[in-house]
């Protein structure tokens, strides 16, 4: 066995056995990997409060052949604020089930993970409005799995400066000349675009930086919620929860 250091943070974790838990994390080293926590469900055990969803920081594990183990962690972020907040918890989980859903084990998900990160962080933070940060995680999750709307140039032709729609079917906008070759294309305001575009465009530690009108807001929310349903196609519970909690 090969006792390994990792940076990450726990996207969920399940009892195993009557005192043990399965772990599922987000590594910067590894991608996504599960880890036995023995012992993790006893009151006096330090993998106690290291092993509950949202906990960020190190954490030494032991490499099997077929499975690791959690040995200890060094925590840098519990995110104990979405404890004592219900809505907050719920977009939280819905921001790790989605993160969870595109990670794969051995693939490189330092961009996942910074991701993740910094869109907790706002969402602990007061400054943007909790659907916002909603809109821009699912956009920019999508974006780093590769799956992400061409917004710069029509995808029929290339154009940059003619009017545009946006087509979820065709993943992307297209020129007034092409609008035709799309039987979803809608218009979409031109402050709605430039947002769509700025995200796709910033650095991660950049993104939480802005606020939007409302019309822009609601418009975020048909279009991105839009292309979600048909390039990620899974309806997660944590969603169908929030929808029940903050809508």
């Amino acid at each position: 066995m090969n006792q390994i250091t990792l940076t990450g943070m726990v996207l969920s974790a399940a009892p195993v056995g009557e005192y043990d838990r399965r772990v599922v994390l987000l590594t910067k080293e590894r991608g996504k990997i599960s880890a036995f926590a023995r012992g993790a469900r006893k009151p006096s055990s330090a993998l106690v409060g290291v092993t509950s969803p949202f906990t960020f920081g190190t954490f030494e594990v032991y490499e099997g052949r077929t499975s690791y183990t959690m040995m200890s962690a060094s925590v840098s972020n519990y995110f104990e604020e979405l404890r004592m907040d219900v809505e907050g918890a719920y977009y939280g989980f819905y921001f790790l089930d989605i993160a969870n859903y595109y990670a794969r084990e051995a693939n490189d998900e330092t961009a996942l993970l910074k991701l993740l990160y910094q869109t907790l962080r706002a969402l602990v933070s007061p400054n943007i409005p909790n659907k916002l940060i909603r809109y821009i995680y699912e956009l920019k999750a999508v974006s780093v799995n590769g799956e992400g709307p061409q917004l710069f140039a029509c995808v029929c032709c290339g154009d940059k400066d003619k009017d545009k729609v946006f087509s979820v079917k065709r993943g992307g906008i297209l020129c007034t000349d092409c609008a035709g070759r799309a039987i979803d294309g809608r218009k979409i305001l031109p402050s709605t675009l430039y947002t769509m575009q700025y995200i796709l465009a910033t650095p991660v530690e950049k993104l939480y930086t802005f606020v939007v009108k409302e019309e822009v807001l609601k418009e975020l929310g048909e279009v991105i919620g839009a292309y979600m349903d048909e390039y990620v196609g899974r309806e997660f519970k944590s969603l169908k929860i929030l929808r029940t909690v903050a809508e």
